[in-house]
C-alpha cells in the first residue's frame, strides 16, 4: 500500500521515535517554527501535487516539541499564549497549509482537557503529549441534513462502548489517540461528552479518503468505531464545558484563522519572489522590470496591507482570549469570540486575495505545473469554508448593535 492509495484502511501511527524536545517559552516556540516551517517548504510542492501524506515531516514536527506548546506550565509544558500559538500556526502554514492544519484538533483536545477534564485526566493526556503522542479527531459526521451527532456510548456487558462513524477527521491518520464527539443517554436527555479512544483499539478504522482539492495531505478521511471498548478515564465532559463560558470556542476558531493567515502570507512571499525573477512588465507601463510597474506596485501594496490588518486583528483576539482564560466570565468569553470572529474574517479575505493575486499579477507563466502555485488557491479556498463568515458578520452585528453576546459553541 502507498500513501496515494484511497478507500483503503489506514495502518495504526507508529509509536513515536524519541521523546520530543521540550520547548520552554514562547520565545522558543517561534524561533523552532521558524527553522521547521524552513524543512517542510522544501517539499510542499511536490507532497500536495503527488499527494505524499506527510509521515516524516509529522514526525519532525512531534520531535521538535511545538505539539506540547500549550500543555501548561504545571504539568511541565511551556503554557504559550494564544498568539504564539496562533504565530506557530501561520508560521507552519506559509511553508505548507496541510501541515499547519494537522494539529489544530491536537491543539483543540488541550484546551479541551485544560477546561473540563480532572486533574488525573490532565496528568495522564498532558504526560502523552510531552511523551510524544499526537491526537487527532474524530468530531463531524455526514449523511445528515443537521449538526447532532449520532455516534453514540452505551454501556455493554459491564464496558463502555462506542459506535459510530466520523468524517473530516483531520489529522487522524497520522493519530495515537483519536478525541470522538459522543452521545450518551442520560436520564431524559443526550449528553456530549469528548472520548480519547487510542488509535489502536480494536474496532477503529481509519480510512484514507478525503479527495478535497484544498489540503489534500490533512488526512481529513473517515473513522469508524465498532463496538469499540474504552475506559471511564478517558471520557471527557464535552457539552458542560460550553454550557458555562470557556475559552474552548475561541482557542478553536484562532486556531482556523491563523491557519488562513499563513496560507495567504505562503502566496504573497511566492507572488513577491516571482514578480521579482520571473514576472514581465505589461507593454503599456514602460519599465524594464515586472517590479517596477506602477500598478503591480499597487496591488501589491494591498495585499500587504490586508495580511498586516488581518495579523493584528489575530493579535488582538488572541490577547483577548488570553484574558478570558484568566477570568471566564460571559463578558470576557463573549469579546474573545467577536475579536475571534472579526480576525477570521479578515484573515479569510486576505488569504483569498494573496492566492488570487499571485496569478493577477505574476501572469500566464505562474500558472505551469511545476510550479503548483495553485495549491495556495486550493487550501486557501478549502480551509476558509470552515465556519461560513457570513454567520460570523451576523454576530458581529448582533454583539454591537443589540449588545447579544455570540453563541458558545466551537465555530463561532
Amino acid at each position: 500500500m502507498t500513501d496515494t492509495d484511497f478507500r483503503i484502511p489506514v495502518e495504526p501511527a507508529p509509536p513515536p521515535l524519541r521523546r520530543p524536545d521540550l520547548i520552554s517559552d514562547d520565545e522558543q516556540a517561534i524561533a523552532v517554527a521558524t527553522v521547521l516551517a524552513a524543512e517542510f517548504a522544501a517539499g510542499s510542492a511536490e507532497r500536495d501535487r503527488d499527494r505524499i501524506l506527510p509521515w516524516h515531516e509529522l514526525e519532525r514536527f512531534s520531535e521538535t516539541g511545538l505539539w506540547g506548546i500549550t500543555v501548561p506550565r504545571e504539568f511541565g509544558g511551556a503554557g504559550v499564549s494564544t498568539h504564539t500559538l496562533a504565530q506557530v500556526i501561520a508560521i507552519i502554514g506559509a511553508a505548507d497549509g496541510s501541515l499547519s492544519q494537522i494539529p489544530q484538533n491536537h491543539f483543540y483536545a488541550l484546551e479541551v482537557l485544560r477546561v473540563g477534564a480532572s486533574a488525573k485526566q490532565q496528568r495522564f493526556f498532558f504526560e502523552r503529549v510531552l511523551a510524544g503522542d499526537r491526537f487527532g479527531n474524530a468530531l463531524a459526521e455526514i449523511g445528515q441534513r443537521d449538526f447532532k451527532r449520532r455516534t453514540r456510548l452505551f454501556r455493554e456487558r459491564g464496558k463502555w462502548v462506542v459506535q459510530g462513524q466520523k468524517f473530516y477527521c483531520t489529522g487522524a491518520i497520522y493519530a495515537h489517540w483519536i478525541p470522538t464527539l459522543i452521545v450518551a443517554e442520560e436520564e431524559t436527555r443526550d449528553v456530549t461528552y469528548l472520548a480519547f479512544i487510542p488509535r489502536n483499539a480494536p474496532g477503529v478504522t481509519i480510512v484514507d479518503d478525503w479527495d478535497g482539492f484544498g489540503q489534500r495531505v490533512t488526512g481529513s478521511g473517515s473513522v469508524g468505531f465498532d463496538q469499540v471498548e474504552i475506559e471511564p478515564e478517558w471520557i471527557v465532559p464535552f457539552q458542560s464545558s460550553f454550557e458555562r463560558p470557556t475559552t474552548i470556542g475561541p482557542i478553536a476558531q484562532i486556531m482556523h484563522a491563523a491557519i488562513d493567515l499563513g496560507i495567504g502570507q505562503g502566496a504573497y512571499r511566492e507572488m513577491l519572489r516571482f514578480i521579482r525573477e520571473r514576472a514581465r512588465p505589461w507593454l503599456d507601463s514602460k519599465v524594464e522590470r515586472a517590479s517596477e510597474d506602477p500598478l503591480t506596485l499597487q496591488n501589491v501594496g494591498n495585499v500587504w496591507l490586508r495580511l498586516r490588518a488581518a495579523e493584528a486583528l489575530l493579535k488582538r483576539a488572541a490577547e483577548a482570549t488570553d484574558a478570558a482564560r484568566a477570568d471566564m466570565t460571559e463578558d470576557s468569553v463573549a469579546r474573545a469570540s467577536i475579536a475571534v470572529a472579526e480576525a477570521k474574517i479578515l484573515t479569510t479575505k486576505a488569504s483569498l486575495l494573496a492566492a488570487n493575486k499571485l496569478f493577477e499579477l505574476s501572469g500566464t507563466s505562474s500558472t505551469l505545473s511545476d510550479d503548483n502555485f495553485d495549491r495556495y488557491w486550493r487550501n486557501a479556498r478549502t480551509h476558509t469554508l470552515h465556519d461560513p463568515v457570513r454567520w460570523k458578520y451576523q454576530a458581529i452585528g448582533n454583539y454591537y448593535l443589540n449588545g447579544k453576546r455570540p453563541p458558545r459553541h466551537g465555530a463561532i
